[in-house]
């Protein structure tokens, strides 16, 4: 079948020197969203109406440079003979889980200056983190990053996707199509988030629906991983992120066992 092959801009406008990127765009409306989802919820269970915009304004440059960092540390061999990289953030080079670790440890934090219980703000927080990942992966999309290895286009029609997906699924570098991780992943955190928002009907025990979201997040992302062609290696063909994953599942698990068979009293996620 003949096709137009069409690639979309990933700079949405420029001003003058300025140029702003989809993927800036997409980044923020994430943020955005999961913001005003928390913001919500947590009036609901009692928090100050300014709670988590003050914790946003630590907690997003904080993760920006975490997340920076992580990349760095992963490609030392590269940035320890290129000192000068490492502050060039906007040549792209950033990790999700260095994000995390960075915004969960200034949450913590935030939350023990504030007199708050960590694992409320939390389970409130949870959802929202995988609505900024579901809505953020798309600006991979938009720069053609973070894609998996070659398939055949009619592997990516068998998936129902659109055509303007499709051929953004093209990469002329390397002439095939690939795998649309992005989307795998994006869809893998969408059920995530349905998944989470009934288990706050579930009123179950604090902590739970945010250690629910590590293992979720975590299941996901090591299978979607090994299909992926830019992963960050620790040694060998050791990735960096299905390690993470690994963690990340046996921290949730084994935090969850361990507050719900040996923490008394009990503290719902409803409690104040």
């Amino acid at each position: 079948m003949n096709t137009i092959l069409l690639t979309i801009d990933p700079v949405a406008f420029s001003i003058g020197p300025l140029t702003v990127r989809w993927y800036g765009i997409i980044i923020v409306t994430g943020i955005i969203i999961g913001y005003l989802v928390a913001n919500a919820e947590g009036k609901k269970r009692g928090l100050p109406e300014d709670f988590f915009g003050d914790l946003l304004l630590w907690a997003v440059p904080i993760a920006i440079i975490s997340a920076r960092l992580y990349y760095v540390m992963m490609k030392w061999d590269y940035y320890g003979a290129n000192p000068g990289k490492i502050i060039e953030i906007w040549n792209g080079g950033i990790a999700i889980h260095g994000a995390l670790i960075g915004a969960i440890t200034t949450a913590y934090v935030f939350c023990r200056v504030k007199k708050v219980s960590f694992l409320k703000v939390a389970d409130i927080a949870a959802p929202s983190i995988l609505i900024g990942q579901i809505i953020g992966r798309w600006g991979n999309f938009m720069n053609q990053e973070a894609f998996g290895g070659p398939v055949s286009r009619d592997f990516l029609e068998s998936l129902f996707l659109p055509d303007w997906l499709i051929e953004q699924m093209y990469i002329h570098d390397l002439g095939t199509y690939v795998h649309p991780t992005f989307l795998y992943e994006s869809t893998w955190n969408l059920v995530g988030l349905i998944i989470l928002l009934l288990f706050r009907k579930a009123n179950l025990h604090r902590g739970e629906i945010f250690f629910s979201y590590l293992i979720w997040y975590s299941i996901g992302r090591f299978f979607i991983e090994s299909m992926r062609t830019d992963s960050l290696y620790l040694i060998g063909d050791l990735r960096s992120a299905q390690v993470m994953s690994v963690t990340l599942i046996i921290i949730g698990f084994v935090s969850i066992f361990y507050r719900r068979w040996k923490v008394r009293p009990v503290i719902r996620y409803y409690d104040e």
